[in-house]
Order: C-alpha cells, then sequence, then structure tokens
C-alpha cells in the first residue's frame, strides 16, 4: 500500500539520523537541557552573543559565496526554490520533511516532556525548542506554562474591537483584528519611541512575543464563542497546560481532544521562514514593526486558500463527498470522484507541497493518532482510501510535482471527531499555532540585527532584454 511504503521510507531516514555528518554542524549547539534555570530570558541572554558572533564570522569569511542560480522560472514562480531568507527555527528538507531546530517530529514526540506518560509534547517545550535550541526539562516547561497564563489577561478593547465586527464575519477577519487591538500595548513600539539602543531591540521583543502568544488562544476562543455559542466565552484555566487550556476556552474538555490540540499547536507551530504566514510576519518584522503588526500581517497571509485556508476547504471537500456518494464509498468510486474534481477545474484539497516531495511527516504524526484513538472513525477512514487513492491518480495526471498528502489532508478529520466541526474556523487555530514559530525567529531577528528585507524586482520587458542579451552572447 501507498501508505505503508511512504512510513517505511520514513522510518529508514529516521535510522539515518545519527549517520548524516551534514546536519552536525547546523545543530551543533543542540543539546539536552541540563540547567536548573527556570527562565527563559536569561538562556537567550546567555545564547545571543555566542549567534550574534556566529553570524559576524559567516559573513566576514563567506558573505561572497554563492548559493545558487536565480532563473527565470524562479522570478515568475513565486520565488521557489530560491535560497534567500536566514530562518533560525526549523528547517523543511523536501525529502524528511521539517525538522524544529535540528529534531524530527517523531524525535520532538519523544524528547520533549509531555502532560503524561507516553503523551502529545507540550507546545511550551517546543516554544523553549524554537527558542533556545535546547530540549527543557519538565520543570522549565512548568514554568513557561505558568509565565505564559500569567500574561494571558487581554484587555477589555480587545472584545470591543471584536463585537464591533458583524458574528457573521470570518473567524480569521474577527481574529486578525483582535491581534490589532493587541497592539495598543506593544513594549517594543514604547522602548523605539523611548529612543531604545538597536542592540536591546529583542529584549521588548521578547516581552511582546510571549504576551502575544499567551494572548492569542484567549482572542481565537472568544471569536470561537461569540461565532458559534451564542457569545458565551469560558474564562482561562491558570492550571491547565497551553494546549489544554485552549482546547477548554473553546469548550472542549475531553483529555483526548486535550491530547489533540497539544499535538496539533506543535506540528502547526512553524515550518521555515518561506511560506508565506512565516515570511510576512518576517518581512513586516524587518521594517521594525512590532510583533502584533507582524504576527497580524502573517495572520492575512494564512487567511488565503493557497495557504493556511486549506485545512477548512479539505473537511469540506471530504463532507461532499460523503454527501454525494456516501460513507462506505468504494476506492473505484472514490477514484472517479476524483477525476471528476480534478476535471471540474479544482485541486483536490490537502494533496501536494511547495516544498516536500514525499508525505508530509505532520500528516503521519495525526494519521498514528487516529489509528490511537479513533481507528473506526469514517470519516478518518474515508482519509485512508484518498491516501491510497488520489497519489496514483495525481501522478497519472502528470503536472503535480508532488501528490502526497499534507498537514491539512488530516487535521480537520480529527477535530470533527472530537465535536470541533466548523471547517470555517479551522485556520484560526493554524494560526494560534504559527504564533510560536513567527515569534521565535522574530526575537532572533531583532538579536542578529537582521536587516529590512529589500529585493530587487524586474519588469516583463527587463526579462525580455535580459534573455535576448544572454542568448546572443
Amino acid at each position: 500500500m501507498v501508505f505503508f511504503r511512504s512510513v517505511t521510507a520514513l522510518t529508514r531516514l529516521r535510522s539515518r539520523v545519527g549517520q548524516q555528518s551534514s546536519l552536525s554542524n547546523s545543530v551543533r549547539w543542540i543539546q539536552m537541557q541540563c540547567s536548573t534555570d527556570m527562565d527563559l530570558k536569561s538562556q537567550l541572554q546567555e545564547l545571543i552573543p555566542e549567534q550574534q558572533d556566529r553570524l559576524k564570522k559567516l559573513k566576514s569569511e563567506h558573505g561572497k559565496v554563492q548559493l545558487g542560480n536565480i532563473t527565470v522560472d524562479m522570478v515568475i514562480g513565486g520565488m521557489r526554490g530560491m535560497t534567500g531568507l536566514l530562518w533560525e527555527t526549523s528547517l523543511l528538507d523536501p525529502e524528511e520533511g521539517i525538522r524544529f531546530r535540528g529534531l524530527s517530529i517523531p524525535e520532538c514526540q519523544k524528547v520533549l516532556p509531555a502532560a503524561q506518560s507516553g503523551g502529545e509534547p507540550l507546545p511550551e517545550g517546543l516554544l523553549w525548542l524554537l527558542l533556545t535550541g535546547k530540549v527543557p526539562s519538565k520543570e522549565q516547561v512548568e514554568a513557561l506554562s505558568k509565565d505564559l497564563a500569567n500574561r494571558a489577561a487581554v484587555p477589555d478593547y480587545v472584545y470591543n474591537a471584536i463585537d464591533a465586527l458583524p458574528s457573521t464575519a470570518h473567524p480569521m477577519t474577527q481574529f486578525a483584528s483582535g491581534v490589532m487591538a493587541l497592539q495598543v500595548q506593544s513594549e517594543f513600539q514604547k522602548a523605539y519611541e523611548n529612543g531604545i539602543h538597536k542592540s536591546k531591540f529583542w529584549e521588548p521583543t521578547y516581552e511582546d512575543c510571549l504576551n502575544l502568544i499567551a494572548r492569542v488562544p484567549v482572542v481565537a476562543a472568544y471569536v470561537y464563542r461569540r461565532m458559534y455559542k451564542n457569545g458565551d466565552s469560558i474564562p482561562s484555566d491558570k492550571s491547565l497546560d497551553y494546549g489544554a487550556n485552549f482546547s477548554h476556552m473553546l469548550g472542549f474538555d475531553d483529555d483526548k481532544m486535550k491530547e489533540l490540540m497539544r499535538l496539533y499547536i506543535t506540528i502547526h507551530s512553524d515550518h521555515e521562514g518561506g511560506n508565506v504566514s512565516a515570511h510576512t510576519g518576517h518581512l513586516v518584522g524587518s521594517a521594525l514593526s512590532d510583533p502584533y503588526l507582524s504576527f497580524a500581517a502573517a495572520l492575512n497571509g494564512l487567511a488565503g486558500p493557497l495557504h493556511g485556508l486549506a485545512n477548512q476547504e479539505v473537511l469540506l471537500w471530504i463532507k461532499s463527498v460523503v454527501e454525494e456518494c456516501g460513507e462506505n464509498i468504494s476506492k473505484d468510486q472514490l477514484k472517479e470522484y476524483v477525476w471528476k474534481t480534478l476535471n471540474s477545474g479544482k485541486v483536490v484539497p490537502g494533496y501536494g507541497h511547495g516544498v516536500l516531495r514525499k508525505t508530509d511527516p505532520r500528516y503521519v504524526c495525526q494519521r498514528e493518532f487516529a489509528l490511537k484513538h479513533l481507528p473506526n472513525d469514517p470519516l478518518f477512514q474515508l482519509v485512508s482510501k484518498l491516501y491510497e487513492v488520489v497519489p496514483p491518480v495525481l501522478t497519472e495526471l502528470g503536472k503535480v510535482k508532488n501528490p502526497w498528502p499534507n498537514v491539512d489532508a488530516h487535521s480537520g478529520v480529527l477535530l470533527n471527531h472530537y465535536g470541533l466541526t466548523e471547517a470555517r474556523y479551522y485556520t484560526v487555530l493554524f494560526g494560534v499555532s504559527r504564533s510560536l514559530g513567527i515569534c521565535s525567529q522574530l526575537i532572533w531577528d531583532r538579536a542578529l540585527g537582521l536587516a529590512l528585507e529589500r529585493p530587487k524586482s524586474v519588469t516583463m520587458d527587463w526579462l525580455d532584454a535580459f534573455c535576448k542579451k544572454a542568448s546572443s552572447a
């Protein structure tokens, strides 16, 4: 079966991790955390000078080294395959998938602290890893969780800003508006207006980012309850961890749903810097816009159908299959429906990726969660059939570089199983998760003093002239 071939390949890749010397330099400062220091900010204060020196050395010794050639296809094709951005928190390999500070998703599931033995990683642990490159202890994660809980108070004017919108406005519109309203309390903006030295930019950025990460679940839950539960909001519970509390504020207290939310936030947190939301956050932040402005811009990119809105489209498409063909659809019938979708000029949502060329590991870990907790769910069984049917069809089509499922192909079915059935809201969950990665990188952007982003653009006339000159040379 297609799935098991893919999992076998993934297993082989895992077994080679220890043998890949090429990764050793990029992850050389990742280590198991043995310090008893519970303060994340003090950890960063120790790490930043080393990384500043490392960047200066890279620039002075290798600043003129070429990283590749730029083609016309890259210029007009969304800059695909073009290396042009420094992003420290994660790296995406076309064959292996995402690595957070050098660690794969299975490795993160193994080494990061969990709420229960053998459970899913706590998002706070991943945040610590993204920021420091170190695997935290359970005590450090608990301290960070308490810090975030203490930062989570949201002013009334944020709710008032959301309430000024129609309750029928898209959840992402309401969510982004709430984030913009949070900007009023930006520590970076205050510090910049007071003349802070650029070497200290990272410190108020850190405060803004931790505050933002702490508050976005509260804002997101408010939007959900406003839209779908008659405005009956649920207060935060400081005794719960980040993922469990978010689930609680949404109105889902099932322990398995809390585990799913921990997994969901962790695997959606970061996917290197070239995707629309991450790149937007970095781009806007490079102008020294504060983290609230930068993250709100990132959310607006995430809301696009070709990016974060895809997880909404997947569940709607799967439900359309059920409505037309029934839950017990055969593989042959499913194949016909897939071809019908493609022949109508549409795509099969949840399949393909701009970088990946194999099954997304984020899909695999969600499938493993489903096999463990909801193996008999009818929609999950349909997703499993799609995994067998869609890749061969897309391969036969011949226009798709990656026929394999991505993270969006599975997440909606899991959420739907536990009662979060409102597909229009799913991108908000993605946005809450992505705050961890984008904010972590924004802190490092300021710590490393990364420059204002300003690539060169050209016109078609310029391209025509350049290409004619190159062909006649």
